[in-house]
């Protein structure tokens, strides 16, 4: 199920919040309602983290992760990575990154399988991810936009993708991740849908202003209310039959 969310009157939960299966993280100094929103939902499958990076609160931007490891920017403090590693699952590798393109939220986008990133990011960079994340790499633009992470969200279930990717481009995408993936919106027709959404195979969390359309969409997707992508038409069309009949 998706879940509605604000930090401190901002709609784009996931500049501030990162979510895989095995882990959340949460900036810390945000309201108690945007920290109890994610622990209703996880704290009973998943630890939720209060954590800061490089003295950042945009941890959703500046690490990239999944159930295998999290991958944080040279500008971490050895305190912040002690603090992080020490509130993480044993099975979670934590790993520091020398990156040019230090906001690796924006850069890299990945379920527990499969990696996109940044068409410029090191070839080291990448063998980390690879590594770490024990994940296949590949370099991909999402809408001819270099940041993939900024403008996708998927999962070992299905994907979200920016509203203006090619039906080419998604099918070259879905058949790499082999997950299914359609183009779509946030926060009432925001693109940036990596900045909206924070998503993992059971659970889902967006702005305020998300519509219920979009809703219904993200749920299908990724398949959080055992919706299969078609039961979104599926419901409507059941439901124009029975009044007609």
């Amino acid at each position: 199920m998706a879940v509605r969310a604000q930090f401190e009157g901002n709609n784009d939960i996931g500049v501030f919040a990162k979510l895989t299966n095995a882990y959340c993280l949460v900036a810390v100094g945000g309201s108690e309602n945007f920290y109890s929103v994610f622990e209703s939902e996880l704290a009973d499958q998943i630890p939720v983290v209060h954590a800061m990076v490089g003295g950042c609160r945009i941890v959703g931007r500046m690490t990239a992760g999944n159930k295998n490891g999290l991958l944080v920017p040279s500008s971490t403090t050895d305190q912040e990575l002690l603090h992080i590693r020490n509130s993480l699952p044993d099975s979670v590798v934590v790993q520091r990154v020398e990156e040019r393109l230090s906001a690796l939220g924006n850069v890299i986008a990945c379920n527990d399988y499969v990696a996109l990133v940044h068409p410029d990011l090191d070839r080291e960079t990448e063998e980390i991810i690879a590594d770490v994340l024990k994940v296949e790499v590949f370099r991909q633009t999402i809408a001819d936009n270099v940041l993939v992470g900024s403008y996708c969200a998927f999962t070992n279930q299905g994907g979200l993708v920016h509203p203006r990717t090619s039906v080419e481009d998604q099918d070259e995408l879905s058949s790499l991740l082999q997950v299914p993936l359609t183009a779509g919106t946030i926060n009432r027709g925001t693109d940036v849908i990596g900045a909206g959404l924070v998503v993992n195979d059971w659970a889902a969390f967006c702005g305020m202003d998300t519509t219920s359309t979009e809703i219904s969409v993200i749920e299908s997707i990724f398949k959080l209310a055992d919706q299969q992508p078609s039961a979104v038409v599926g419901d409507m069309r059941t439901s124009l039959i029975d009044n007609i009949a």
